[in-house]
């Protein structure tokens, strides 16, 4: 019973060795904060790890572990108790001096109109965009609909189409900025 609880384990080690890199990727992007990242991926391991004995021998570990990762973010922003409470305003304002690359920039700014959009177009945009997901395997992970997936990568575009404007104001760039860039 030991050699085979011994085998299990060592399974999950190698698969959190390969995946586990990919899966903080993916929830950073979800969360917009490492620390939540960090523990929304801890949270998806003890999940999976839990499941071993039953998903191991099948050929959808990720496929699991990526639903978990997805469906604990929709929790944990669904309740309240989870939300934080700042403190007292803060705002990250990227410093977009000479001495940050452009593509840093539009990156940073582009993240920021990102983290603004609704926890599911996030998700949607994060598995198309990011993870290459195709609109099925998209529904499978978040547990909606093909059509739905769909209505919110649409939403979410025209959003972001609305909000950045012009590419200068999509960078955040004050009108001194504008004019000088």
């Amino acid at each position: 019973m030991s050699e085979v609880k011994s085998s299990q384990d060592e399974e999950f080690r190698e698969y959190v060795a390969a995946r586990s890199a990919a899966l903080h990727r993916a929830a950073y992007l979800l969360t917009g904060n490492w620390a939540t990242a960090e523990d929304l991926v801890q949270t998806t391991l003890t999940k999976t790890y839990l499941a071993w004995s039953r998903i191991r021998t099948t050929d959808s570990v990720d496929a699991y572990a990526r639903r978990i990762l997805y469906n604990t973010n929709a929790s944990w922003w669904r309740k309240r108790s989870n939300r934080e409470k700042p403190t007292e305003v803060f705002e990250d304002k990227a410093d977009h001096s000479r001495d940050f690359t452009e593509h840093s920039a539009v990156r940073d700014a582009m993240w920021r109109h990102i983290a603004v959009l609704p926890k599911r177009q996030r998700a949607v945009l994060v598995l198309r965009y990011y993870e290459n997901r195709t609109d099925q395997q998209i529904a499978d992970i978040l547990g909606i609909s093909v059509g739905t997936v769909k209505s919110q990568a649409s939403r979410a575009l025209a959003g972001m189409r609305k909000r950045l404007g012009t590419p200068s104001a999509a960078l955040g760039l004050s009108m001194e900025q504008r004019k000088a860039a």
